[in-house]
């Protein structure tokens, strides 16, 4: 920093260094939006003007009409864009054009790609569009006054781009912001009348205060409005043209892409209000922070009262952007007062049911359509069946899910459908939950269904898990995890194994084995090509819940699982035949841990469960187990614990080494 005759030099913030670069060098090949950005932050400006105004009409001083002017000067190659609105302060102007004072700006970029089209939009999202200037300017400079504020409280702000800015306390005699954009070679078509008149009229036709420019032509005399300045949600909807709906979305939710749906409506009665709500085309890079909320903006007779209103759509609708302009609130309404009025809460209800409804329609008439909303959107949609009881049945039939017919993540079936290729004597809808596609796909506990031909939901986002936690039934059928409880198919009980007295020993020797790592041994009612799986008890929380919650940094108190175990499996049975205490206590363990494997588990010893599999390869090829420093590399667990093997420590000086053996050393 550097200081000259009260004027200061600085430095940027890194991340607007970021952002700079991504401006001037890769990203808006659309040059123009630089235009529309600037008249954005100028409508911004009005609004909060208009809205402290309430409460202070001096803030107004000698002018009352809001405008917003654009002048060029072909000689000396500028383009003005100025504003009457609330202006900045010293401090104002170096927080917002030094610094990006906001949260997610980590996430912001770790989600840019290096793709121009991908990162142009999240530079949009982000809200830095002053910054876009740069793209056909070498050097900018902005002269500001906050409303209410002397003459010799306004700040001028100049910077060439290149990672300083220098910043001086001037005399500014108008409120409002002035910004002039001396431009880069080259950039001489925006220096045209004609082709800023296009730009307007083609982005900010809908803004709702007047944008000025000189008049042209032989009787030219001073300047002409530009844009229709009617707020565009006040027009019917038979007179607005789809091209005004979309830049209207850009305008508020500062996107480049056109949005994926919209609704427009008036209510009137009791309650009077219009809601004009956009479904974004693709999910804003913070979309699951539940704590970012710039979704909807209020407005109370026109008159702009406060952006991100967050109690105008629940968490989980966080993705819709748009504008709710009530006629019946105060006009000095309050974030505290909004929470606990009621007319609020039915704009709210209201509003709510309406998106649903379009969402509903658009996955019935549009099927195409609703799949890329799935793709972009549907996973912070699944929160709604938690924070929204009342309309849990509906946003139920909203939901989609890969099953096991689907033949890729990407191909999705509704509830509905699941529902209606059930089979005849098959009372509830089966779904297992996992880290991932493959995971669930290829879990055991899918085999006896696939015998049966009977489709399992295979849930993977981590959402899910709380998702069928509170949506127990749909359509009458209870939602059932393929990895608790019971399984009572009718099939798997008629697989049963006949030799009770057998199985009883089979099962107590693995109980003795297994120790403390299992609650209960059982007879499986769910494989038929793999040796053993975990399940969970009816009443237990979910292993794959669990693991989510240990991953969040939540201590839980792990209930042990319930193993079930394929007698018939040539593993099982070899487990059965050892006489050996150590190699059935090792192979018992070789089991749990491929058991847990195979659902996404973690294990306790990973390197004992390496030297089992190894001493199992050794004993298929005829070949002696390995020995370390003579240690036996046998490695059953000191206890069925999960805690490090015996074998692990070496033998005590004097000792004789532990015992050489094989997890199947004697099979042959």
């Amino acid at each position: 920093m550097s200081s000259d005759a009260g004027k200061e030099t600085l430095g940027f913030q890194t991340e607007v260094k970021q952002i700079l670069d991504l401006m001037i060098h890769s990203l808006y090949s659309n040059k123009e939006v630089f235009l529309r950005e600037l008249i954005s932050n100028a409508s911004d400006a009005l609004d909060k003007l208009r809205f402290e105004a309430l409460s202070n009409q001096a803030l107004y001083e000698s002018d009352s009409d809001p405008e917003i002017r654009i002048d060029y000067d072909k000689e000396a190659r500028t383009i003005t864009v100025r504003d009457n609105g609330i202006g900045m302060g010293y401090a104002e102007i170096k927080d917002n054009l030094g610094t990006i004072a906001r949260s997610g700006t980590k996430e912001f970029f770790q989600a840019l790609t290096g793709d121009q089209a991908h990162d142009t939009q999240l530079v949009g999202q982000f809200g830095v569009g002053f910054y876009s200037s740069f793209i056909v300017a070498d050097r900018v400079t902005v002269t500001s006054r906050r409303a209410g504020v002397p003459e010799e409280g306004g700040v001028r702000w100049e910077s060439s781009g290149e990672g300083e800015y220098s910043i001086e306390r001037r005399n500014v005699a108008r409120r409002g912001t002035e910004v002039v954009l001396h431009l880069r070679e080259g950039e001489d078509e925006f220096l045209e009348g004609y082709r800023l008149r296009g730009i307007v009229r083609r982005y900010s036709d809908h803004i709702s205060f007047p944008i000025s420019m000189p008049e042209e032509g032989e009787n030219a005399r001073g300047t002409e409005v530009v844009n229709k300045a009617t707020a565009l949600w006040t027009r019917s909807k038979r007179e607005i043209k789809d091209e005004e709906y979309n830049e209207f979305y850009k305008h508020v939710s500062h996107d480049i892409e056109d949005p994926l749906a919209h609704l427009h409506s008036r209510v009137e009665g009791k309650l009077e209000y219009t809601a004009l709500l956009y479904i974004p085309a693709r999910a804003p890079f913070d979309l699951y922070d539940r704590n970012v909320r710039r979704g909807v903006n209020l407005y109370v007779r026109r008159v702009f009262i406060m952006d991100d209103a967050e109690q105008l759509m629940p968490p989980y609708l966080r993705f819709v952007r748009g504008i709710i302009d009530s006629a019946d609130l105060p006009l000095n309404v309050s974030r505290e007062l909004l929470q606990k009025n009621r007319q609020i809460d039915s704009i709210r209800g209201g509003c709510v049911k309406k998106v649903l409804d379009l969402l509903s329609g658009m996955a019935d008439k549009e099927p195409e359509k609703y799949a890329r909303f799935w793709t972009e959107l549907g996973q912070v949609l699944k929160e709604g069946v938690i924070d929204d009881p009342k309309n849990q049945e509906q946003i139920a039939k909203l939901l989609r899910f890969a099953t096991t017919r689907s033949g890729s993540e990407e191909q999705t079936v509704s509830l509905d459908e699941y529902v209606g290729r059930m089979q005849e004597e098959q009372d509830k809808i089966y779904y297992i939950t996992a880290d991932g596609y493959q995971t669930a796909l290829n879990s055991p506990h899918l085999e006896v269904f696939r015998e049966r031909d009977i489709e399992v939901l295979l849930l993977t986002d981590q959402v899910d898990e709380w998702v069928v936690h509170h949506l127990e039934k749909f359509a009458g059928k209870e939602l059932q995890s393929v990895a608790k409880g019971e399984l009572d198919l009718e099939s798997a009980e008629s697989k049963e194994d006949e030799a009770a007295g057998d199985d009883d020993e089979l099962i107590e020797a693995f109980k003795q084995s297994l120790g403390s790592r299992v609650k209960d041994v059982r007879i499986t009612r769910r494989l038929t090509t793999s040796p053993a799986c975990l399940v969970a008890d009816e009443q237990a929380m979910d292993r794959h819940l669990e693991r989510l919650l240990r991953a969040a940094g939540q201590k839980i108190d792990g209930t042990r699982p319930i193993m079930e175990i394929n007698a018939k499996h040539p593993m099982v049975r070899r487990f059965a035949a050892e006489q050996d205490d150590q190699r059935r206590d090792a192979l018992g363990a070789l089991l749990f841990d491929q058991a847990l494997l195979s659902e996404g588990g973690r294990l306790d010893d990973p390197a004992g469960f390496v030297r089992r599999m190894n001493e199992l390869f050794l004993a298929v090829a005829g070949e002696p187990p390995a020995q370390v420093d003579g240690d036996s590399a046998q490695g059953a667990p000191r206890e069925a614990t999960g805690e490090p093997a015996a074998d692990d420590e070496p033998a005590a000086e004097g000792e004789p080494a532990a015992q050489e053996s094989t997890a199947a050393s004697e099979a042959e």
